[in-house]
């Protein structure tokens, strides 16, 4: 009887033990409507205080420049949590920084374009920092990805940053950061005067919504073209189709994936500078037959993807224009809502300990007449024709892209909120109704232009 009386202590114990641990750890989901909370009040507020940028002091000027990022060492392929931190071990492409540098004498932009799975956070962490070296703030930037799940990874400490971008290693936080700053310093020393052009190309065909056969999709291919008087042109691509041509099972290729190939065959034909950002593909997937060799699958797309794009390239309608704003909205959220059911939620503190807390901002680069709406997520593009009515209201081009330094998961229609689905379950970790939130926020943004 006296050992049984100790096991059951030693139960009971264990049960109280875990009832506790759950009490600490869960919660219901908050599902109060978002303008009645306190982010929302807050960040609105910031909103309507920005502050309008300096008026031009001289035409606008451009330079661009492109750094290679490929370490002298192996990292963590990025991308795939099924790919439990696996080193590549093969150079397919190259990857590189791609930076546009803009001036009109108020005002100075940096353009970042990343062959990275996003814009890592503690990359981010480390520009703030580091930008005053070079005469550049937070503020003045504007970065992007192409996305693809086979470049670097080790670049997030925790373990949802470890699950997604292997081992944590400083190394990479640091060599990221330093090529950054060298590619901004080369592209300002090309500053000359520069003409602005937009166009944009349906590519329906070439893209799906992984969420529902029925949704909408951001089809668009877009194009920013810079050009100097020189004759020189550089030219910035935006598209919502993820770039995971490459399986998880291909781990061992160091690649730019569709959009590495596509830059490659524009800058062939044109012989200008192509930079390309991943749009809003925050519920959207490259299009492609199926086959077992992930190389030609990626030449085909990006073939296809050239020759829709190859004959808008001479027919750009360039304008001098010396507008040049740049928006930076700090961005507050509602507490992690991280699920584990449909309405129930890890707390905020345990979120945070696995994953990091770090801001994120929205921002809003306006060119001459168009418009780059950054976000810090994977953003939908069943969202994009709401902002699209928005923008052609004000008579703005625009463009929406990912990844701008921040990561918040993934932003989709709300009415997708309780779908179970990996973008809607697993990876909205910021409760319901951000979808409606962020609309209303750009569109914000692109008032305040």
């Amino acid at each position: 009887m006296k050992y049984l009386r100790i096991f059951f202590k030693l139960v009971l114990g264990l049960i109280g033990a875990i009832l506790l641990f759950l009490a600490a750890s869960l919660a219901p989901v908050d599902d109060d409507p978002y303008r009645k909370t306190e982010y929302y009040k807050h960040t609105r507020q910031q909103l309507l205080n920005l502050a309008p940028p300096p008026n031009p002091q001289t035409g606008l000027r451009a330079g661009w420049a492109k750094v290679n990022l490929t370490p002298s060492f192996t990292t963590p392929t990025g991308g795939y949590g099924a790919r439990k931190g696996k080193h590549w071990s093969t150079v397919s492409d190259s990857i590189y920084v791609r930076t546009l540098v803009l001036d009109n004498g108020g005002t100075k932009v940096a353009i970042i374009a990343l062959d990275l799975l996003i814009t890592p956070p503690t990359v981010t962490e480390q520009l703030k920092k580091r930008l005053p070296e070079i005469g550049f703030r937070w503020e003045n930037i504007f970065t992007g990805a192409i996305h693809s799940h086979n470049s670097l990874g080790g670049w997030a400490p925790g373990l949802v940053g470890e699950l997604f971008s292997g081992d944590f290693d400083q190394r990479v936080v640091d060599h990221i950061t330093d090529t950054i700053l060298k590619s901004i310093v080369s592209a300002q020393k090309q500053l000359a005067p520069a003409q602005v052009g937009f166009a944009e190309i349906d590519a329906p065909d070439l893209v799906y919504n992984r969420m529902n056969d029925e949704g909408k999709v951001d089809s668009e291919v877009r194009l920013l073209k810079l050009k100097k008087n020189t004759g020189e042109s550089a030219l910035l691509c935006t598209f919502g189709a993820h770039a995971t041509i490459f399986r998880a099972a291909d781990f061992q290729y160091l690649s730019r994936d569709y959009p590495g190939a596509l830059v490659d065959r524009l800058e062939k034909q044109s012989g200008s500078f192509v930079a390309f950002m991943a749009g809003s593909v925050g519920s959207t997937g490259s299009k492609t037959k199926p086959g077992k060799d992930e190389f030609a699958t990626i030449r085909t797309y990006a073939d296809t993807l050239t020759a829709r794009i190859s004959p808008s390239l001479p027919t750009f309608r360039m304008q001098t224009d010396s507008t040049l704003e740049l928006l930076t909205l700090p961005l507050q959220l509602r507490e992690p809502q991280a699920r584990v059911t449909d309405d129930w939620r890890v707390r905020g503190w345990l979120f945070h300990s696995v994953y990091g807390d770090y801001p994120s901002d929205l921002k809003a680069l306006r060119i001459g007449q168009t418009v780059l709406l950054g976000t810090p997520c994977d953003f939908s593009g069943e969202l994009v024709a709401d902002l699209r009515r928005e923008a052609d209201r004000k008579g703005f081009n625009l463009m929406v892209t990912s990844f701008n330094g921040g990561y918040v998961g993934y932003i989709t229609p709300d009415k997708y909120y309780h779908k179970n689905s990996y973008e809607t379950l697993t990876m909205n970790w910021f409760g319901p109704e951000n979808g409606a939130y962020f609309v209303e926020m750009m569109k914000g943004l692109l008032n305040q232009l």
